[in-house]
């Protein structure tokens, strides 16, 4: 599985972080919603096709929190 890209609120602790990741592997897409940093509980939503995925990238990151993109690093 290819991560393609990671999304963070910008807040610290167990309690207020949250992270968005959109990955790929062959035709699948994956969108992870994860609330509570490493420890915390997770939401995943499989897709067929990338636009659909984005879509729903797009719905988790609405509302007031000021998402920052993570880079990716590449794979070696």
């Amino acid at each position: 599985m290819e991560q393609r890209k990671h999304w963070w609120n910008g807040k610290w602790g167990h309690v207020a972080r949250k992270d968005v990741y959109l990955r790929t592997s062959g035709d699948q897409w994956y969108v992870e919603q994860r609330a509570g940093g490493t420890d915390g509980v997770s939401h995943f939503f499989e897709h067929d096709s990338e636009e659909a995925a984005w879509d729903m990238v797009r719905v988790l990151l609405a509302g007031p929190d000021e998402w920052r993109e993570l880079s990716v690093r590449p794979r070696r």
